[in-house]
């Protein structure tokens, strides 16, 4: 097993282990990649400030997400098609995160079934939904859900357009990969995915395919996917899938302080901060800058979670004392099922609570829940001047 220092290390893996078209699903944006840049870019922008003399014995990570007991305030992101960047991934990541006491989240384009990650994952999960047209579905999956004992639901609200990424289209991405000459060339070239892929039977979207009336291969599923995203998702259909759930609510995909009081508003148990990992509005500003105004305008009343750009555990820390209460990780974690499979999201998972722990502490902390902005050394126009 290569020796795994950083994310980058397990990226650099992925690259070389997983079709082309899939690892561009998973590391572009939408245009011209500017908001996919700055979201990872902008960290570097926040300083550290070190600490001395300090009691750093017993130091503690562990804390609580929406309610939930966790190891360290970091989750898994819902990552569709997760079961293209390693054969049956979805299934593999629930397990590495169950191990490593942090939630996973299911998104509803998972090639895994719910019933799938249910039948081979250790602990419940959470499970992400979009606002979509097809009411029958939306009701039939939420009482799948509820029936797989998933602990909560992610509703996704930054998807209600779907942005372009031109390397998708460049790609003819599908799911499973359409047998052209340049994707067999490619595929030639990563043995390891393609017998993988051979022994699985989950090589399409599993929570769809069967549950859809008239969706019963790959043509269909795209026509009916294409037409699927809500435009008018607005916040008394909000409303009524969260009193449809009666569950934990979690809102996805928020970037402006006014959105984060409506969503404080429709009773979410968190709001996760988000630009969906730069797929969709290109020009807005990353998550990490965004997320001060809305700790403002929010996290008195309910928790505000940071997703988008985390490719580090130093990344969590200043997200933490910035104000968020939980992280969530999506891409970092993708590379490590891309490059080693279970082993792999679990690399991923320690690499970030070892930069974790050992920087807090050398940021003079024993317990992750007394960060602040006491830690870190802030740009006075890090959140912009804008008029």
């Amino acid at each position: 097993m290569p020796v795994i220092t950083c994310i980058d290390d397990l990226k650099r893996l992925h690259q070389k282990r997983t079709p082309r078209m899939f690892w561009d699903y998973c590391e572009s944006g939408s245009y011209t990649e500017q908001t996919f840049r700055e979201n990872t870019s902008d960290f570097t922008k926040l300083r550290l400030r070190q600490r001395v003399a300090r009691d750093l014995s017993g130091r503690v990570l562990e804390s609580t997400m929406a309610g939930q007991k966790v190891s360290m305030p970091v989750g898994l992101s819902p990552v569709g098609s997760a079961g293209m960047q390693h054969p049956d991934g979805e299934i593999l990541a629930a397990r590495a995160a169950a191990k490593a006491g942090v939630p996973f989240t299911l998104s509803t384009m998972s090639i895994c079934s719910i019933e799938d990650v249910a039948a081979h994952s250790p602990d419940p999960f959470w499970f992400q939904l979009y606002g979509m047209n097809d009411q029958e579905f939306v009701d039939a999956i939420i009482e799948r859900a509820r029936a797989a004992k998933c602990s909560a639901l992610v509703l996704t609200l930054d998807l209600q357009i779907l942005g372009q990424r031109h390397k998708d289209l460049k790609n003819g991405l599908t799911s499973p990969p359409k047998l052209t000459i340049p994707n067999i060339l490619n595929m030639m070239t990563k043995p390891r995915w393609s017998l993988g892929m051979l022994r699985t039977p989950r090589r399409q979207f599993r929570n769809i395919v069967g549950h859809v009336k008239g969706v019963t291969k790959l043509a269909d599923l795209t026509a009916w996917a294409n037409e699927q995203f809500d435009p008018k998702l607005d916040w008394s259909k909000v409303a009524r899938i969260r009193d449809q759930w009666g569950g934990k609510f979690i809102l996805k995909g928020v970037l402006d302080a006014e959105d984060a009081k409506m969503a404080a508003d429709a009773g979410a148990d968190a709001v996760i901060v988000s630009n969906h990992g730069g797929r969709q509005l290109d020009g807005a500003l990353s998550s990490i800058r965004m997320l001060p105004s809305i700790v403002r305008a929010i996290g008195d009343r309910t928790e505000v979670w940071l997703d988008s750009g985390i490719r580090s555990g130093q990344d969590v820390l200043k997200a933490l004392a910035l104000g968020a209460k939980g992280t969530m990780i999506g891409r970092s974690y993708i590379h490590g099922l891309g490059a080693m499979g279970e082993a792999g999201v679990t690399a991923a998972l320690e690499v970030i609570r070892k930069e974790l722990d050992i920087t807090m502490a050398l940021c003079g902390e024993r317990d992750v829940k007394n960060l602040g902005r006491h830690n870190l050394l802030v740009p006075r126009d890090f959140e912009g001047d804008w008029v």
